[in-house]
């Protein structure tokens, strides 16, 4: 029976059994169905000519595909619970991909990811594995994007906290095993190279030194290919897919040194270096070692979050209480929480009071007390008492849960200066192999010696750091984002981080922003007497803080307030509202409003400084009311500290001047305009980026959607309204001005570590690779200073953590 290869493998099988793919103009033969998976994923992506570069001779080993393991992944079970639909109608899921060690891993995983028809987005986190895949079900499935993740070499599954830890954990104990290992062998291979030393200036019989040499291949053997198989791995995948790693630099250097100490040792005609093997590869993975232990404490804050969330929630219906799933939960039912539960979903309390710790939601210590009526927030913890409340969310709608999405998104997507950081480590990496190349051409011819030239060539190969400059960006990144959670300061992605450093002027709304968004009545002027509950159902109508102000006098300071029906209830943007009731025509607002609507004004000169509320009845004014909204604690030492950062601020009102200016004056705001309607408020902020300035907003109402969309970076308050968080590119959970002030610290300080890591990961490797190919530096030294270059950058990350105590 005729033999015949596998048109990929190159494995040689019975003719009769292969498969043939009759796609092809020429038709290819495969053994299995991975072969031919692989084999058309190369040819689609444009890397076919790896099987010129294989040669007919070499073989590898066919994929692994298990079809019966990755059906699951389109079962409706697995989709409900990993995968969400987004806005656009598409599916997305957060994976964790398995044998991510290096930035090429996951340039290799997006390049190949992205040219799958179906996928529309694919962004992986290279300090945490954990990739974001946005995808249309209709063209492509689950199983399919997880099989040729698979076919590439890595694996992949949802991103859970919990499982995620204890993946976590077991990769830190194959490191940590790995890891011993390696320093196992260095001690005692020290130990024999100064033996070997001393031998060579005191002098040593040959066959004691064959002794030592042999001793020392024994201890060089499991550390190169078992502390060092994650470089081999890294390389050999890298290789495949054409692109030269920082894996493939360590294991060429670590490789060629024990080729030739082996040809060294069993001809005698040479010194072996089995002791630089051995130090070359324990050095750097301990360094690699290190930086997963510190990668990890940068995500813990970060993770904290998902893994709070609670799974269940106790349901009452009835008499009855019903223990059940937090995703099952509709608007509308009622939820009992006990002293120490967390809440899950947002609600209302309709029985009981107690205190609340809000701690991880917006980073402040001090419980807030909760009772009948007060809304309550996910992610909150229940301290002293049983409160039932009513959900208005869903769980997936909920504050926590929206946060966690909010920082994995984050986390996901890329500032432009990491972009082009991992662009310039792709070149660097094969520049090095060049130079490494030419230093071996060069020392040989200048000394006659290959095993001189290759011994700096090696040198130069180890020494080069392609992996602290693509640490330079993302840790610092994420030592920002986290720090950043912990203070209640949510950035949508790391790149708004980069962004809002860089801006320059701060523009910020009135109400809600720089004063706590509460108005009370303290001037009231009646003109004609009126039924006040027909005010009372016209300002409760409303969700505007005025409006809201008027609501909680009226209900303090009236006895009897019946319930009246209003007909055709129409707000008026930024003006006030208008009904009718019985017949008569209802107006609630501004001075703009009556002015419009044609109502007389007589202003008196004790509600002047005051924001006004004008209430009248079929044309005619009835009541006016003059309100004062306070600022929020430490606002204007939050403006100082914010002035000192060397920001323009900006004050932007909707109401009338005299208020207007006298909050600008208490806050020690110079530039202001009062009376702004929100599209005015967004050409202010149009003009000034016209300008050339770097505009951040912050606001918290939907009067302040406009301007957010129109600026740099849009900053909302947590407590503001769900259209403004939405629009928003940061979200200060905890209210406070000071949060303001953080996050421009956090941001600037953040960049400028981004900028110093680059700046030395570009200064070490211009000094000491010149150094390595001038020979001045022994692969020892080599392996030792590159290990240290990656620490630094990662060390100096960490400094992020302490900005706010020195500030």
């Amino acid at each position: 029976m005729s033999k015949r290869r596998c048109d990929h493998c190159h494995l040689e099988y019975n003719a009769s059994v292969l498969l043939q793919d009759t796609t092809f103009e020429t038709p290819k033969f495969f053994c299995c169905k991975g072969c031919q998976g692989v084999y058309h994923l190369l040819k689609d992506e444009g890397l076919d000519t790896f099987y010129a570069k294989m040669g007919d001779e070499t073989t590898l080993e066919p994929p692994k595909v298990n079809l019966d393991d990755t059906s699951r992944f389109d079962l409706d079970g697995f989709i409900s619970k990993y995968v969400k639909i987004n806005k656009e109608g598409l599916n997305e899921i957060a994976l964790i991909i398995e044998g991510i060690h290096c930035s090429a891993c996951v340039w290799l995983n997006e390049k190949v990811l992205s040219k799958q028809e179906g996928i529309v987005e694919v962004s992986i986190n290279y300090t945490n594995h954990k990739a974001k895949i946005v995808w249309d079900g209709a063209v492509i499935k689950l199983s399919q994007i997880i099989e040729t993740i698979r076919s590439i070499g890595y694996n992949a599954y949802p991103y859970d906290p919990k499982s995620g830890e204890e993946r976590a954990t077991a990769q830190r104990r194959e490191y940590y095993s790995k890891l011993l290992v390696g320093v196992f062998s260095t001690m005692n291979v020290m130990w024999i190279a100064i033996a070997q030393y001393a031998g060579y200036f005191t002098g040593m019989e040959s066959n004691i030194k064959s002794i030592l040499n042999f001793a020392e291949f024994i201890l060089a053997t499991p550390t190169l290919f078992y502390t060092g198989s994650v470089y081999f791995k890294g390389a050999y995948y890298g290789i495949k897919h054409r692109y030269v790693t920082m894996d493939f630099l360590v294991a060429t250097g670590a490789t060629l040194t024990y080729v030739f100490s082996l040809y060294a040792m069993f001809t005698r005609s040479a010194e072996v270096y089995f002791d630089s093997v051995t130090m070359i590869i324990t050095f750097v993975f301990a360094g690699k070692y290190l930086e997963v232990l510190t990668k990890k404490k940068a995500v813990d804050t970060l993770d904290a979050f998902g893994s709070a969330m609670p799974s269940e929630v106790m349901i009452i219906k009835g008499d009855e209480k019903i223990l059940t799933s937090v995703d099952s939960v509709e608007i509308g039912e009622i939820i009992e929480v006990r002293a120490g539960d967390k809440v899950a979903i947002d609600g209302l309390i309709v029985e009981g009071e107690g205190s609340f710790d809000l701690s991880r939601l917006n980073g402040e210590s001090i419980p807030i007390l909760s009772q009948k009526g007060d809304k309550i927030l996910s992610g909150s913890i229940c301290l002293d008492s049983v409160i039932r409340y009513q959900a208005t969310n869903t769980f997936s709608s909920s504050m926590l849960s929206k946060l966690v999405t909010l920082l994995e998104d984050a986390m996901n997507k890329k500032p432009k200066i990491e972009k082009l950081a991992n662009q310039i480590s792709g070149y660097f990496s094969r520049t090095i192999l060049f130079l490494a190349f030419s230093t071996l051409l060069f020392w040989f011819y200048q000394s006659g010696s290959f095993e001189t030239g290759l011994i700096v060539a090696i040198s130069v190969l180890v020494i080069a750091c392609p992996c602290a400059l693509s640490l330079a960006t993302p840790v610092a990144t994420l030592v920002g984002l986290g720090l950043a959670a912990k203070r209640g300061i949510l950035f949508k992605e790391a790149g708004f981080i980069e962004s809002m450093a860089k801006c320059d002027t701060l523009v910020l709304d009135k109400t809600g922003t720089i004063t706590k968004g509460k108005p009370e009545v303290v001037e009231t002027a009646y003109v004609q007497s009126f039924d006040r509950s027909l005010l009372y159902a016209l300002v409760s109508s409303s969700t505007h803080p005025i409006s809201q102000g008027i609501a909680s006098f009226l209900k303090d300071s009236e006895e009897s307030l019946h319930v009246k029906h209003l007909e055709q209830v129409k707000t008026v943007e930024a003006k006030g509202v208008k009904a009718l009731f019985e017949g008569h025509t209802l107006l609630g607002g501004n001075a703009k409003m009556m002015y419009e609507e044609g109502v007389e004004l007589h202003i008196p000169s004790t509600l002047e400084p005051l924001s006004h509320y004008f209430f009248a009845i079929d044309g005619n004014l009835v009541a006016i009311f003059g309100l004062r909204d306070s600022l929020k604690e430490g606002a204007r030492e939050s403006i100082e500290a914010l002035k000192k950062l060397g920001l323009e601020i900006v004050m932007l009102s909707g109401d009338h001047l005299s208020v207007t200016q006298a909050i600008a004056k208490e806050v020690g705001i110079e530039v202001y305009e009062a009376a702004l309607l929100p599209h005015e408020k967004a050409d202010y902020i149009e003009a000034l980026r016209k300008q050339g300035k770097k505009v951040v907003m912050a606001g918290d109402g939907i009067n302040d959607t406009l301007a957010l969309s129109q600026s740099e970076i849009a900053i909302s308050m947590g407590s503001g309204a769900d259209v403004a968080v939405d629009v928003s590119d940061v979200v200060l959970t905890n209210d406070s001005v000071n949060s303001l002030y953080e996050a421009f610290v956090i941001a600037r300080k953040s960049l400028r570590v981004v900028k110093e890591n680059l700046l030395f990961s570009l200064l070490y490797n211009v000094i000491t690779i010149p150094l390595a190919m001038s020979g001045h530096v022994i692969p020892l030294f080599a392996a030792l200073s590159m290990s240290l270059s990656s620490l630094v950058v990662v060390g100096n990350s960490m400094r992020i953590k302490n900005v706010l105590k020195r500030s």
